[in-house]
């Protein structure tokens, strides 16, 4: 178990330690659940009553916070402890000790290459011609199909598929259960009514420093490549079709469905439960809504919400009328009735 005292922590984040500078902490928690031995912090001023009553052995806090009252807990006062917070969790993750080696009980053939400093993990299956890079975490029940390439220091979770032919970059997650490169969704109708299955003769390629959330699918291209930019991170639970294109930096919440052969473009966010019909172009920097629906180009740097989905703006007028709808059919309603009165009197 790693551990870390408050002036180690000081003097990594260029902080000041208030309290006892020997503090030893070994794990990360909220303010609101924290422990001794765990290390948490304020960024937020609505959980400052929370500093005054947490368990934890060190509170990280900005350098501008002043407590009003005693404080148990150490305190390291830093210049931004939301930035800090991500520093300490990148050091603990990169101090964690790294499995290597190859289980007796994974199937490696022995055409496939597979760097040095590996790890792959029990009944993973490794076919022939794959490429695994230096550095990479393979862990238990990893499917690798035959001539799947994987970039350095990737990490492949437990259950991860990837079919034959597909390119993974280096510094990769994927999270358990993903499948990469399944068959896309393609049919053609028959004279006999029923449906001729489409061959999907594409494979996927997945840039640098991508993250791919659990039980999440991206399904191979027709012909070509369906790709996924560098920096690309997916949550868990959504829906790639085939040839469809998203670029860098791009990020997703859980469960969108994006339709085949449609254009994301760079930086762009979509919140949870979107939906993006296929042959769809939507530009760079765009922000879509939860549950939207998007069935039209959009262009750059825009908003979208709703289903079918609108400029922002006027979603949110139009959504304040929705609300509105059955007292304004009420009124409709009263003034054609005021009308055909006033109309028969004007006729007698």
């Amino acid at each position: 178990m790693m551990e870390f005292t408050a002036e180690m922590i000081a003097g990594f984040l260029g902080g000041e330690v208030i309290g006892d500078k020997n503090a030893k902490v070994h794990t990360v928690s909220s303010i609101e659940e924290g422990k001794a031995g765990s290390l948490t912090y304020l960024t937020n001023p609505k959980y400052e009553p929370f500093v005054y009553t947490t368990g934890a052995s060190i509170v990280l806090v900005d350098s501008s916070f002043t407590p009003s009252r005693p404080v148990a807990a150490t305190l390291v006062r830093v210049a931004d402890a939301g930035a800090c917070v991500l520093r300490l969790l990148e050091m603990y993750n990169a101090a964690k000790p790294r499995r290597t080696g190859i289980s007796p009980r994974a199937s490696v053939a022995e055409g496939a290459v597979v760097g040095e400093e590996c790890y792959i993990g029990d009944f993973t299956v490794v076919e022939e011609g794959v490429r695994i890079g230096k550095g990479c975490q393979v862990y238990p029940q990893v499917y690798l199909g035959r001539g799947v390439t994987v970039g350095d220091n990737t990490v492949l979770y437990p259950g991860v598929k990837i079919y034959e032919g597909c390119v993974v970059g280096a510094n990769c997650i994927l999270h358990a259960g993903a499948v990469i490169g399944a068959d896309g969704f393609g049919f053609m109708p028959n004279a006999q009514g029923g449906f001729d299955k489409i061959p999907q003769l594409g494979n996927v390629i997945i840039e640098d420093d991508v993250e791919i959330g659990a039980n999440t699918c991206i399904d191979r291209a027709k012909t070509d490549s369906t790709i996924i930019r560098r920096g690309v991170k997916l949550d868990n639970l959504i829906q790639i079709g085939h040839n469809v294109q998203i670029g860098e930096n791009t990020v997703s919440s859980a469960q969108t469905g994006i339709a085949g052969t449609s254009r994301v473009g760079r930086n762009c966010f979509l919140a949870g439960q979107v939906g993006i019909a296929d042959h769809v172009v939507i530009g760079d920097r765009v922000k879509v809504g939860s549950k939207s629906g998007i069935d039209k180009a959009v262009p750059d740097d825009e908003v979208r919400m709703g289903y079918p989905a609108l400029p922002g703006m006027q979603y949110h007028r139009s959504s304040a009328v929705f609300k509105r709808l059955p007292d304004l059919e009420k009124q409709v309603r009263e003034l054609e009735k005021r009308l055909a009165e006033l109309t028969k009197n004007q006729q007698i």
